[in-house]
């Protein structure tokens, strides 16, 4: 029986052991240049924004959103994907501030790859805003992968102890 349970908890420390110290997996997409660069001070909006990743990117699903001080979309149409970058037309901007440059790409691997960069407008434009941002877009990033993990080292576990249970002799 001590036997049993020094083996149970060795596997326990193990599987514990290598998911705290696995290395980040790194198959999917980066983004490695964006037009305008990160945190950049602006006279003037571009006209576009252009994000360029570390390998071409698929073309279903790609989201690039502005969203401008004011809270509203500054974006001008749907982003086009071609090869390794994603490119929105962008309006005259209007208020100076911070703009956000919100992204959502699917990797040659098929992951979503997510982030937000941003620029800032240093003198006002005479742009129209797009519409207001909702609410609901600032939705959490998805659900928590924790509770699978340890819902399948509990599940593991029990399946262990189950089959190295001492057998009765009849």
């Amino acid at each position: 029986m001590r036997r049993l349970t020094f083996s149970i908890v060795a596997l326990m420390m193990t599987v514990l052991a290598t998911v705290v110290w696995a290395p980040t997996a790194s198959a999917h997409s980066a983004l490695i240049r964006s037009d305008p660069a990160d945190g950049a001070p602006l006279a003037a909006g571009p006209a576009a924004v252009t994000l360029t990743f570390n390998e071409p990117v698929q073309k279903n699903y790609a989201v690039l959103k502005v969203v401008g001080p004011d809270e509203h979309y500054w974006q001008d149409g749907e982003p086009t994907v071609t090869g390794r970058t994603v490119t929105v037309p962008v309006r005259e901007l209007g208020p100076a501030g911070t703009y956000l440059i919100n992204y959502r790409i699917t990797s040659a691997d098929g992951h979503p790859v997510e982030g937000q960069l941003d620029f800032e407008l240093t003198v006002a434009g005479s742009g129209t805003p797009g519409p207001a941002v909702d609410a609901d877009d600032s939705s959490s990033s998805g659900i928590p992968v924790w509770p699978f993990i340890v819902g399948g080292v509990v599940v593991f576990g029990a399946g262990l102890a189950f089959a190295l249970r001492p057998q009765r002799k009849k």
